[in-house]
């Protein structure tokens, strides 16, 4: 079997009589993104106009407490299909034909730091203006998307928005690196000799234009194919379809499925994981690595912020610092010891123990290789642990409201005149009562991700360190297990409202 050519036997979503056709349909993703954009409008018109009581408001229940919670069983099952509906992509065709052809994102930005700054503002924020709360200032964070994701589209020739900045798309990226579904090329060798390379360029041209396939031995072109006005855009964040080896940076969107002339673009069906246990999966990059590692930290914080220590932690915070001298209200201290906290505990420390582990990693372990190598090799590692986390986190919320979207949206429907599902709202409607099912659930979620990755890294100090895998594996081991303990402990305490801090 040539090198060029993937081995047959996983089965191919795009071939299935109907999803198949519906996806690789030309207006397949819009099939997606329509219902989500109309969500997201009523979540603006609802988070402006409506009740700002955030249990009583589409704005807050929607996105902070059943968003949160689908998304991780869509990853789960089905891989990004969040960014493959997302509504903030709607404008892109728009956008990408008023700017014709712009510079590329600059160079400087084009790796994950960004994206890191990004989810550490939106997770600080949340927990600082009580976004969860607060309906008026969910429906700016709305509308921050779609100005932002316009403006970037319309700018840069790649989705720099998508690929760079979002820290939604980010989050998504990183877990689903463990989804079961990939794009993937059904044969290496029509890419090699592709002409377009339309699964990343696109099939879109403002005026038709041929291109020869193939040249039969009389000099004519015996193939060729048209991109013209009625093409699509490629890739937006410029994967070429074989070099694919990780879902990370992949939207799902399906655009090199439609743009590609020889209709070999497949979406495969793996198993779960099988791309963290590959080592040449990710690109050895320390953006790439903290990312990975220091997300899984930010669930710890993110966690850590509903139950009540937290306060007391706060409060000692800002006595020993002396912030009630300077006459700041609660508002301004709680914010100066929070963005303390979450730098030090989602950036500080993580980025810390991964140095730290590294060197140590190497040096028990007797070899010699770059800190930057060991960390990317154990980062995947610290994926099946945080998305643990977070579905304990997440999963609780959802499973505790997840009926409350009924009355919520029979409120919606009354504060606007609208009566056809009865004239009050039932608000007996919540969500799972018996809190051991919760705690099953949290459980399950948390040891299944620490086996999941003391397996990753047990596997990863084998292939490093051979005979001396036991102590190269311990400093990475002693970091996971300090993690699930302390989760445990998190989430085995109340969860409380937030939003209470009295500081002076």
């Amino acid at each position: 079997m040539s090198q060029l050519e993937r081995p047959a036997g996983m089965l191919d979503v795009l071939r299935l009589p109907l999803l198949g056709k519906v996806l690789r349909w030309r207006y397949g993703r819009l099939v997606f993104q329509t219902p989500l954009i109309i969500i997201a409008l009523l979540l603006i018109y609802d988070g402006f106009t409506g009740s700002q009581i955030a249990s009583q408001n589409l704005a807050t229940i929607a996105p902070w407490v059943h968003y949160r919670g689908l998304v991780i069983v869509a990853l789960l099952v089905a891989g990004n299909l969040f960014c493959m509906g997302c509504p903030f992509t709607v404008p892109r065709t728009l956008a990408k034909r008023l700017s014709r052809r712009g510079p590329r994102f600059p160079r400087i930005l084009r790796n994950k730091w960004l994206a890191i700054a990004g989810l550490f503002t939106l997770f600080f924020l949340y927990e600082w203006l009580d976004l969860w709360a607060s309906p008026a200032l969910t429906a700016w964070v709305i509308i921050f998307y779609f100005v932002a994701s316009f403006v970037l589209e319309l700018v840069f020739t790649e989705s720099a928005f998508c690929k760079y900045v979002c820290p939604l798309g980010t989050f998504n990226f990183v877990y689903s690196t463990v989804s079961p579904l990939q794009i993937t090329a059904r044969n290496n060798n029509i890419c090699a000799t592709c002409v377009g390379k339309e699964c990343v360029n696109g099939s879109y041209n403002e005026q038709p234009m041929i291109l020869i396939d193939q040249i039969g031995l009389n000099g004519e072109p015996e193939e060729t194919h048209t991109n013209g006005p009625d093409g699509v855009l490629g890739c937006g964040t410029l994967l070429f379809v074989p070099q694919i080896k990780s879902n990370m940076e992949c939207t799902l969107c399906l655009d090199c499925v439609r743009a590609c002339p020889h209709e070999n673009v497949a979406l495969k069906i793996r198993a779960l994981g099988s791309e963290l246990i590959n080592s040449e999966a990710l690109p050895k990059r320390w953006d790439i690595s903290l990312l990975l590692i220091c997300l899984a930290f930010m669930g710890l914080t993110n966690a850590f912020g509903m139950v009540p220590p937290v306060y007391i932690l706060l409060q000692d915070m800002a006595r020993i610092l002396g912030l009630t001298r300077f006459g700041w209200n609660d508002a301004t201290i709680e914010g100066v010891v929070l963005f303390i906290l979450f730098s030090f505990t989602g950036l500080i420390v993580p980025t810390l123990l991964t140095v730290a582990s590294s060197w140590l990693s190497n040096k028990l372990g007797k070899k010699r290789s770059s800190l930057r190598e060991t960390a990317a090799a154990f980062a995947p590692s610290f994926v099946p642990m945080g998305l643990g986390i977070w579905i304990a986190h997440y999963g609780f919320h959802f499973l505790t409201g997840i009926f409350s979207i009924v009355p919520v949206f029979q409120q919606f429907l009354i504060d606007h005149g609208i009566t056809i599902l009865g004239t009050e709202p039932n608000w007996s409607f919540g969500g799972v009562v018996n809190t051991n099912i919760i705690t099953i659930v949290q459980l399950g979620a948390l040891m299944a991700g620490f086996i999941f990755s003391m397996l990753l890294a047990q596997r990863t100090a084998q292939r490093l360190y051979r005979r001396e895998a036991v102590p190269g594996l311990l400093p990475w081991a002693v970091v996971i297990l300090m993690m699930i303990m302390i989760s445990v402990w998190i989430f085995s305490l109340p969860m409380e409202m937030r939003g209470t801090i009295m500081f002076n």
